[in-house]
C-alpha cells in the first residue's frame, strides 16, 4: 500500500487501523539535539482524543504515547523517533452489520474496488482515528519549530452553520480556543454551537464546518517557486486529512471579486490578502488559511448503501459512537499537519543557499 509517508527530508510514516491493537508513526529526519519527551506528545494528542463531551464521539481512549525509538535522555538523536498509542475502547461489533456494505459517504466502495480486500471495523485505515498518528508526528515538528519562532495556531471558525467570531472581532480570544470543546475563539458562539450540535445528534444527523489556522513567526523564503510552492504544499497536505474538502489562503475565494488594486499587498498596506506566500515562497507575513471539513457522513438516519458481496441496493443505519461534527477535533490535526510541512520546509532551505 503507497502513499504511507509524508515529507522530503522531514518524513513521517503512518500506521495502524481504527479497531487494530495500536496505531503510531516513525518519524526520520529530524535533527538531533531537540528537547522532546512523551508528554509534549500526548499534551497534542489529549487535544483531539475522543471522549470529550461536545460535538466528539462517546469512545473512550487514553491515547497515551509510547516513544520506542530515537530520544535519549530528553533530546532526538537524530535517528528515526518512533511513536505507539495502543487502542483501547474497541467496540467491532458493532460493524458486525455493515461487513459487506458501502456506507454513504465513506471510502468503502473505493477502497474495496482498489484493494479488493477493506478492514470494515470502523474503517480501518481510512478511519479518523488514523489522524492521532499525525497529531503525534505534528508535535515532533511543533518542537523543532519552535526553536525557530514559529507558532502554529488553528480553531473552529464555523460550526454546524454557526460562524465564529472572526479576528478583528471583539469577542474573538484565542485563549478561548482550548477552554471549550468545540475549540472555538469566542465563548458565546461555542454555546451557540454546541445547541445545535445536540439538535443534530437528537435527529441522528451530522454537521460539518470550517477550521482556521494562522501560523507566526515564518520567515521570508521558504516554499519552492515552481512544483514545490509552499501554499501548495500546504493545500496537500490539509486535503490528505480524510473529511477536509477544501482550502483557500488569506482572501481566498472572495479574490476573485476584487480588482488588483485591492488585492496587491504592499510593505504599506497593512493586507494580507495573499495569506503570507506570494509566488509559493513565504513572505515574511502571517500564514493564514481556512480549511473546509464536510458533515461526518456515519450518521443514525436510514440511507440506501451498496452491498458489495451481493451488488443490491440495501437500507442501512449506521451504528457506532462517531463525531456529531468532526470539526474541533481536526484542529489539532490542521495544526499537526502545518507543522510538517514548515518543518520540511525549514530543512530544506537550508539546502538552498550556502550562506544559510
Amino acid at each position: 500500500m503507497a502513499g504511507n509517508i509524508f515529507g522530503e527530508i522531514f518524513k513521517v510514516v503512518t500506521f495502524g487501523e481504527s479497531h487494530g491493537p495500536a496505531l503510531g508513526c516513525v518519524i526520520d529526519g529530524c535533527p538531533a539535539g531537540i528537547a522532546l519527551s512523551a508528554e509534549d506528545i500526548a499534551r497534542e494528542l489529549r487535544r483531539r482524543r475522543p471522549g470529550q463531551g461536545g460535538a466528539s464521539t462517546s469512545r473512550t481512549e487514553a491515547d497515551e504515547p509510547e516513544i520506542l525509538s530515537g530520544v535519549f535522555e530528553g533530546k532526538t538523536l537524530g535517528t528515526p523517533i518512533a511513536v505507539l498509542v495502543r487502542n483501547g475502547d474497541c467496540h467491532s461489533a458493532d460493524y458486525d452489520n455493515v461487513r459487506d456494505i458501502c456506507r454513504p459517504g465513506h471510502a468503502d466502495f473505493g477502497w474495496h474496488a482498489k484493494y479488493g480486500i477493506r478492514d470494515h471495523r470502523g474503517g480501518g485505515r481510512s478511519s479518523g482515528r488514523e489522524t492521532l498518528c499525525r497529531v503525534a508526528a505534528g508535535a515532533v515538528a511543533k518542537q523543532f519549530l519552535a526553536a525557530y519562532g514559529i507558532r502554529i495556531t488553528a480553531w473552529a471558525s464555523a460550526i454546524a452553520g454557526i460562524d465564529m467570531p472572526q479576528p478583528g472581532d471583539a469577542d474573538f480570544n484565542l485563549d478561548e480556543i482550548d477552554k471549550n470543546p468545540l475549540k472555538a475563539p469566542g465563548r458565546a458562539a461555542a454555546e451557540k454551537a454546541l445547541k445545535a450540535i445536540e439538535a443534530l445528534r437528537a435527529e441522528g444527523d451530522s454537521g460539518g464546518g470550517m477550521v482556521s489556522c494562522l501560523v507566526s513567526g515564518v520567515p521570508p523564503g521558504l516554499g519552492e517557486p515552481v512544483f514545490g510552492k509552499l501554499d501548495a504544499l500546504l493545500a496537500a497536505a490539509m486535503l490528505s486529512i480524510g473529511a477536509a474538502k477544501g482550502i483557500e489562503f488569506g482572501a481566498g475565494f472572495a479574490a476573485a471579486a476584487l480588482k488588483g488594486s485591492q488585492n496587491n499587498d504592499t510593505p504599506v498596506s497593512g493586507t494580507n490578502n495573499a495569506g503570507g506566500i506570494l509566488g509559493g515562497i513565504s513572505s515574511g507575513q502571517d500564514i493564514t488559511f481556512n480549511v473546509a471539513f464536510k458533515p461526518t457522513p456515519s450518521i443514525s438516519k436510514p440511507q440506501k448503501a451498496l452491498n458489495s458481496a451481493t451488488g443490491e441496493t440495501v437500507d442501512v443505519i449506521i451504528s457506532g459512537r462517531h463525531d456529531v461534527c468532526m470539526v474541533p477535533r481536526a484542529v489539532p490535526v490542521v495544526e499537526a499537519m502545518a507543522a510538517l510541512v514548515l518543518a520540511d520546509a525549514v530543512l530544506l532551505q537550508r539546502c538552498a543557499r550556502s550562506d544559510v
